[in-house]
């Protein structure tokens, strides 16, 4: 089971997780934080990244460089519509297969492993529990 707590600070909003980490949280006007949208794309991207990193090392390619941009539009003010993770990647100089070993592991990854994305792309009821 995965629980973040998210609660309000003197100084703003933090999530925490029990394990010590902590993320702040705030308006996109603040300086420093992630918007809980931000969040939701570095989530999606997070998932992907840190499974498609070592899958991709354990299969003998190591790439030099491995980063992502992860974008959505709103299509209403409420509503995000298609997320977008767009790969950057510099494959080891002389190793000819890394890019096709790279891409199979980043398709499977998305279709089969990240839980984030596949819960976005299936859909996932969100229920809220109100203090009695």
């Amino acid at each position: 089971m995965a629980i973040v707590n998210v609660e309000r600070t003197d100084d703003g909003f933090v999530a925490r997780n029990d394990r010590g980490g902590e993320v702040r949280m705030g308006s996109s006007t603040e300086e420093g934080v992630f918007t809980p949208v931000e969040l939701l794309l570095a989530a999606v991207g997070g998932c992907n990244i840190v499974t498609v990193e070592p899958l991709t090392a354990q299969r003998g390619h190591r790439l030099v460089r491995l980063a992502m941009t992860v974008q959505a539009d709103k299509v209403e003010s409420n509503l995000l519509g298609p997320v977008t993770v767009t790969y950057d990647v510099e494959l080891p100089e002389g190793d000819a297969k890394a890019d096709e070993v790279f891409r199979a592991v980043a398709h499977r990854v998305h279709e089969r492993h990240c839980t984030v994305s596949r819960t976005l792309e299936k859909g996932t009821e969100v229920k809220v529990v109100l203090p009695e």
